[in-house]
């Protein structure tokens, strides 16, 4: 069919036979009937050989049931072909309009009543909210027409085709078409009608449309109302009950404007909204209007007169079981645990989601980038040539695009910004896209990361700029580098306000730094935040043959070509689960700021426009983590962007332990998504009285030894340690290796100015070449004091000449065992460690360890560019749940800043380790895991780790940062860890 499948660019039109004017979709009382259930279906291995099926008599007995709305290769346990991941490439060839003959096209077959009292409707229309990627509707036997734009809503007037009583439709749908070429979203490929199918009575003297523009200004409303009706449907009226507010229209020429006064604003922290009715005698349509103003003044983004901070997050529609199928609870809960987190704006990358999500974007709150169904990233390969945003023949394509998309949501006062698509290159159309849209609604701002020469938009956008590129556009930008810029346009893209559209890519293990890129915001005005890519990793439920679940990537459904796990690139794991990524979020992103100065703290509220009433404030104190008293702070209410001055409590400071006070600021009141006490803030403050550690103590008289001998708990042969406390244990063995995280495996060009990376290389293949995760150890002495052990190794890998030798001395200190280990490198090592530690394997034996208890910094895992979530505290865990079930196993569980560790075994107390700090005053971290560095390294899902017999765990005196390589810069120099001296010093004692 390749007549059919070019068509959607050769005739330049929305669809054949669909309704060429978009529409809002709004709540209305005029009938409809949702065609949401099972359909009848039969799935075609390619367009041409798919028997004829639309007529009335045609007998589907022999078909499956299929649940629409769905995507058909989610169904059927893989007999409707599978998922296809790919972030840029296409899965077919780049031939622009056309695709393969080898083109799955599912047909859809269902039977539906037409109500007797339908009769009296003008038209009955047919609405598709969501169908990947071109489909064809047929009703009764008669070809409708059809259309493309898989996340774009499309309407056919089927009213000369129904019949009373029972009628029939039928949907042939096609995985690719000429429209695959600008939906190359990185995301998996999932054709079939994925969003809700609806029959709806127009009824005579209806309302075609609505638009509501409201804006506000100084406690006072305005309303501009668009209604799109017959001249019949007249009069119009509309309500406002809360104000008591009633206008009627007698003609369209009436309608006219309305101030409004006593309004309360709409803004993503207090989402005040006001239910209005649009209504005619034969039609009533009710929406939720707010009261907002977007403008650019400037270098800044305001709403209501003030600047706005994007704490946002990028969103795709995804769901392990049901893809981008909708589900209004689950989507209720996931916006609600964004608040949570102290998210405050959605980017709808990189299509409009289903239009429900909007109103409860409305409803909860958030600032939205509402994103058109556009992407050509595909092109790219080829230097952008052939790129439909350039070429004429896909202009009225590219403008259906963005008009179903405005037109649809135009509504929402949550979305603050229309966004013309991602990665498609630039071009005219894109131009025209931005044209439309400034002449159809000027109340709202154009972006698109692409216009880097700002030709078409009103914000500069950039992806993964790096901390000081960004510092740079905070300041002038006059030292920024800019993409593709003549000297004039970059003059004129540092007038505008700056959003970082996508950064801190999440992907696995990571990212750091973010704090970096939230004090930036703070300090330079003209940097207006952004959107972490992303929110969700993406991960399918599948199952192993044997039965066990795990979430599949790219690659894991057999496909050509696929970009791996890098759809697992979320805050969110694929279960719903916060990973400590997104803890780490809502520290940095707190809207509440705490600075200590003597005994007040300097309580500055960072809201866009509310006050401080909703919170109260909490303090307690901790001794080496023991609650020791509390209370609440008196606080006065904060208008936003204020500061108040508050006196601390009295802080009982204990003189043999660390005194820590925490001050949390909680919600006073319920929410809708949140309890009351859920913490929005939290600071410490370390109050602890000076206590020197423990002098090292030299032994002057060592002697050769064959190194069998018994330290207190410890046994040693040969040297080697065998026992503790009566258990086996081997080591301690120098680790330098972990699992390399998604970041780590990075090879981007963006490395922060350290010496000790390589640009285009990742720091694991840098890793692995100098063969950290294979090292041997060469004993070079063992000695003996009258109650110590010292061996000193030197430890390398096959094939270098790279070395670092280890002194480990074990002594008593009265009745305590200490382990101290002083590690060295040679010279030469030419790029950064993951990590200096020691690593003690613990056999299982009758007891395994399969739990801890510490005092340091947690309760999640930490790394150097990743703390401020972290809070020093007691904590305890099980193994298992130390580590974060990454879809990709990696580097995972460290926990910094260790003071005391104690390793349990079905709760009963095996080993306690004190920690030492060294002579700068460092304190080790720690991780304890069932499998090694190594054995992760080698696993591509969790199911592939092998089953274990032995507890690992490692005393780090240093960790890598995590920095956000995968997809942007690396870590920053300051957390980079070169080769360098470190020691170790640890107090052992038995449970």
């Amino acid at each position: 069919m390749p007549s059919r499948l070019s068509a959607y660019v050769s005739d330049t039109a929305p669809g054949r036979g669909a309704l060429r004017t978009a529409r809002s979709w709004l709540h209305s009382d005029a009938p409809r009937r949702s065609l949401n259930g099972l359909w009848r279906f039969r799935l075609s291995p390619t367009a041409s050989t798919a028997e004829d099926f639309a007529a009335e008599d045609f007998d589907d007995g022999g078909w499956d049931g299929i649940p629409v709305p769905s995507h058909w290769v989610l169904q059927g346990d893989g007999a409707y072909g599978r998922p296809i991941y790919t972030n840029v490439q296409f899965p077919f060839p780049i031939d622009p309009p056309h695709v393969p003959d080898e083109n799955p096209t599912g047909d859809y077959r269902r039977h539906f009543d037409v109500p007797a009292d339908w009769s009296d409707a003008e038209r009955v229309v047919l609405r598709f909210d969501g169908v990947e990627s071109l489909f064809t509707l047929w009703v009764n036997g008669d070809e409708i027409g059809g259309a493309a734009g898989s996340r774009l809503a499309h309407e056919f007037d089927v009213t000369s085709s129904l019949r009373p009583g029972d009628n029939v439709v039928a949907v042939r749908v096609h995985q690719w078409s000429a429209a695959s070429y600008v939906e190359d979203q990185d995301q998996w490929w999932l054709p079939g009608i994925f969003r809700d199918v609806t029959l709806i009575a127009r009824p005579a003297g209806g309302i075609e449309d609505v638009w509501l523009r409201t804006g506000f200004d100084g406690g006072r409303g305005r309303i501009e109302t668009e209604v799109t009706a017959d001249a019949a449907a007249f009069p119009v009226t509309l309500r406002l009950p809360e104000l008591g507010i009633e206008r009627v229209w007698a003609t369209a020429a009436d309608v006219a404007p309305l101030d409004v006064d006593g309004v309360e604003p709409w803004s993503a922290e207090r989402p005040r909204l006001y239910d209005v009715t649009v209504s005619t005698s034969a039609e009533s349509i009710t929406l939720r209007a707010g009261f907002r103003t977007v403008e650019i003044r400037g270098d800044r983004f305001l709403v209501n007169g003030r600047r706005v901070v994007f704490h946002g997050m990028n969103r795709h529609e995804t769901h392990p079981e049901r893809g981008r199928v909708f589900d209004e609870e689950h989507a209720r809960e996931d916006l609600a645990r964004m608040k949570r987190f102290n998210v405050n704006a959605i980017r709808t990358s990189h299509y409009p989601p289903h239009p429900r999500l909007l109103d409860l974007a409305d409803e909860l709150g958030f600032w939205v980038v509402l994103e058109c169904d556009l992407e050509t990233h595909g092109f790219d390969k080829l230097g952008w040539a052939g790129n439909p945003s350039d070429d004429p023949a896909w202009r009225e394509a590219y403008l259906d695009r963005i008009r179903r998309t405005v037109e649809r949501d135009k509504n929402h006062p949550s979305i603050v910004i229309w966004s013309l698509g991602n990665e498609a290159g630039t071009g005219g159309n894109l131009a025209a896209m931005s044209a439309w849209v400034h002449a159809r609604d000027p109340g709202r701002p154009v972006h698109y990361e692409g216009d880097h020469a700002g030709e078409y938009t009103d914000v500069y956008s950039r992806m993964y700029s790096s901390v000081l590129e960004t510092e740079e556009i905070g300041t002038d930008g006059s030292r920024a580098p800019l993409l593709n810029c003549t000297p004039a346009q970059g003059a004129r893209q540092r007038t505008k306000p700056f959003l970082l559209c996508e950064y801190a890519h999440a992907m696995g293990n990571g990212p750091g730094a973010l704090d970096q890129y939230e004090a930036l915001v703070h300090e330079h005005p003209r940097l207006h935040g952004g959107f972490v890519w992303e929110w969700r990793d993406h991960g399918i439920l599948a199952t192993t043959p044997d039965g066990r679940p795990y979430y599949a990537y790219g690659g894991d459904f057999g496909e050509v070509v696929h970009d791996g796990n890098f759809v697992m690139d979320g805050m969110l794991l694929s279960d719903d689960v916060p990973t400590p990524s997104l803890h780490e979020y809502k520290a940095v992103a707190a809207p509440v700021r705490f600075a200590f100065d003597g005994d007040e703290v300097a309580i500055t509220n960072l809201r866009h426009s509310a006050d401080t009433s909703d919170l109260r404030f909490r303090w307690h104190v901790e001794h080496d983590g023991t609650p020791v008293d509390s209370g609440d702070l008196q606080v006065p209410v904060v208008a936003a962007g204020e500061s108040a001055q508050v006196a601390l409590p009295r802080i009982p400071v204990s003189p043999d332990s660390e005194t820590w006070l925490t001050v949390d600021a909680v919600l006073a009141a319920q929410t809708a998504w949140a309890p009351d006490g859920h913490v929005i803030a939290t600071v410490q403050l370390d109050r602890s009285a000076p206590r020197p550690a423990p002098a090292v103590r030299r032994e002057p008289h060592w002697r050769r030894s064959d190194g069998t001998l018994t330290l207190g708990i410890a046994e040693f042969v040969d040297g080697s340690l065998v026992r503790l406390a009566g258990r086996a244990v081997a080591g301690p063995r120098l680790e330098l290796f972990r699992a390399p995280t998604d970041n780590d495996e990075g090879a981007s060009q963006e490395v922060e100015e350290s010496d000790a990376s390589i640009a285009g290389v990742s720091n694991a293949e840098l890793w692995r070449r100098d063969g950290l995760d294979r090292l041997t150890t060469r004993r070079l002495s063992v000695d003996r004091a009258a109650s110590a052990l010292r061996t000193i190794a030197k430890v390398s890998a096959a094939n270098s000449a790279l070395s670092v030798i280890v002194e480990s001395v074990w002594s008593l200190e009265g009745d305590e065992l200490e382990l101290r280990v002083e590690i060295e490198p040679s010279k030469g090592w030419p790029t950064v460690w993951p990590r200096i530690g020691i690593r003690f394997d613990l056999p299982d034996g009758a007891a395994p360890v399969d739990g801890a208890e510490w005092f340091g910094l947690g309760p999640l895992e930490s790394y150097p560019d990743s703390l401020r979530a972290a809070r020093t505290g007691r904590f305890s865990s099980t193994i298992g749940d130390l580590s974060v079930d990454y879809a990709r196993p990696q580097e995972t569980g460290h926990r910094s800043r260790l003071r005391q560790l104690t390793l349990t075994s079905a709760g009963t107390e095996v080993l306690r380790i004190v920690t030492l700090p060294d002579t700068r005053g460092r304190r080790p971290g720690f991780t304890l895991s069932r499998h090694t560095p190594q054995q992760i390294a080698r696993a591509g899902h969790p199911f592939q780790l092998p089953d274990s017999t032995t507890s690992h765990l490692i005393v780090d005196a240093a960790q890598h940062g995590l920095g956000s390589r995968a997809c942007g810069p690396d870590v920053w120099p300051e957390f980079a860890l070169r080769p360098e001296a470190r020691t170790i010093r640890l107090r052992i004692a038995a449970g």
